[in-house]
């Protein structure tokens, strides 16, 4: 049976570290205030909101070349992308093909998915597909994001700026037949499009494409037409019941418990959503992993960025039993159940 492994695996953030405190001199907010709430420390941006060299797409290339390095394959060996975002370089084409023109890939297919926070574990899950149905041996997938471009840091948005970074991730999933070798053992995907106004960007999505009362009234378009929208408190609620459900469908589709996992890595969304999840499967300490403290909210580059840094650290082993979860806009939300 085809199998798909985990080959390489590399994640990139800018230099530019950007504490609680230096948001502080934008808004009214604290380093204890965002704390408390999120649990983030701090977060990376791109130095210049405007850098159009610093884009989605250049994060996910340096991320992807960190992912090649560790495979030990070159750019030629990929024969199919699937990249994750909601903050392309264009409105219009997504980043799938910029990658391959970066990276000196040949004329290979790249698939753009638009799933927000949960927009990596859909990638993975397409890339798993393909590969068990024997249509490619090598897919970059890919999750990045230029978060910092688009936030609104003023007394008015803060409720969001204060959470999300700028960072990517990359993964090489590759077809193997060799005994023993890891393997996705389960996956599934949800949504509930009835909550999309309660987190989302409206512009510049044709329900509001209001290009002419821009171009005429600027003075009448406000922020949250503009800027992201979050109604947090119910977020957080239809989080911390989705996750849990997830996770169970994921672990029971492959005969698992909680207490067969060697490490549980969620969407780095908020901390209190990652302890409330570990309280539920009382899970301890060193089968969780989280790193939303450096790098706040990075939305589909968030659980490879995580994933890649656990594995440098050694926390993930060959063999290891590894659950991904992830929630966010739309509302979407589901799991990938694996063996490293």
């Amino acid at each position: 049976m085809i199998k798909s492994i985990i080959k390489g695996i590399g994640h990139y953030v800018p230099e530019n570290v950007v504490t609680n405190d230096d948001l502080s001199k934008l808004m009214s907010t604290s380093d204890e205030w965002i704390t408390e709430r999120t649990g983030i420390k701090e977060r990376r941006h791109r130095k210049n909101r405007n850098d159009a060299e610093e884009t989605t797409s250049y994060l996910g290339f340096k991320a992807s070349q960190n992912a090649l390095k560790m495979a030990g394959y070159t750019a030629k060996d990929i024969d199919f992308i699937v990249f994750a975002t909601l903050s392309p370089d264009y409105y219009f084409p997504g980043c799938g093909v910029l990658l391959q023109e970066m990276l000196g890939c040949d004329t290979i297919g790249a698939l753009d998915v638009r799933n927000q926070c949960s927009g990596f574990v859909y990638a993975m899950s397409v890339a798993n597909a393909f590969i068990k149905a024997g249509q490619y041996k090598n897919i970059l997938v890919v999750g990045a994001e230029i978060h910092s471009f688009g936030l609104d840091f003023s007394d008015e948005g803060r409720g969001v700026s204060v959470i999300f970074g700028d960072g990517a991730g990359a993964v090489i999933l590759s077809a193997s037949e060799e005994e023993g070798a890891g393997d996705i053992l389960a996956f599934n995907m949800h949504s509930e499009g009835k909550y999309a106004d309660e987190l989302c960007t409206k512009f510049p999505g044709s329900k509001y494409g209001w290009s002419d009362r821009m171009r005429l009234e600027p003075e009448n378009v406000t922020n949250d037409e503009v800027y992201p929208i979050m109604n947090g408190n119910f977020v957080f609620k239809n989080a911390v019941t989705r996750f849990p459900e997830t996770m169970m469908e994921a672990l029971n589709s492959a005969g698992k418990t909680a207490e067969d996992l060697d490490l549980f890595i969620p969407h780095q969304a908020n901390l209190r959503i990652a302890q409330f999840v570990q309280k539920t499967f009382n899970l301890p300490d060193e089968k969780l992993y989280n790193n939303i403290q450096k790098y706040g909210n990075t939305t589909a580059a968030s659980i490879p960025l995580a994933l890649s840094e656990a594995i440098a650290e050694g926390k993930i082993k060959r063999g290891d039993l590894v659950l991904l979860s992830a929630f966010g806009s739309g509302f979407t939300w589901g799991s990938i159940l694996f063996e490293y």
